[in-house]
């Protein structure tokens, strides 16, 4: 079976926040959604952090160099949150109580 709209090949192509959900819209013209809770470092950024993103890999990701989050379509299809884990995000976390 040839699936023209294979995973590898659906590539992000702009993305937008909007109440407490981040939207990518895709290559194969449609537009996913995903809850901010599932990526804590973009639930707590700024409205400033947030639109600092960039494409990398010709769309299969999304960077967010403020932030030093990464996520890929792969896994934005898939329905996976971010897999940080509880140590790391608190240490990330408290080092932006120190900048403040």
């Amino acid at each position: 079976m040839n699936n023209s709209n294979n995973i590898n090949t659906i590539q992000a192509e702009h993305i937008k926040f909007e109440d407490d959900s981040l939207f990518v819209d895709l290559s194969d013209g449609r537009t996913i959604a995903a809850p901010l809770a599932w990526y804590p470092r973009l639930y707590h950024a700024t409205d400033s952090e947030r639109n600092n993103w960039r494409l990398i890999g010709r769309g299969e990701g999304i960077h967010w160099p403020d932030l030093d989050e990464d996520i890929s379509v792969e896994n934005l299809l898939a329905g996976k949150p971010s897999g940080e884990g509880q140590r790391s995000f608190a240490a990330w976390l408290k080092g932006r109580d120190k900048q403040k």
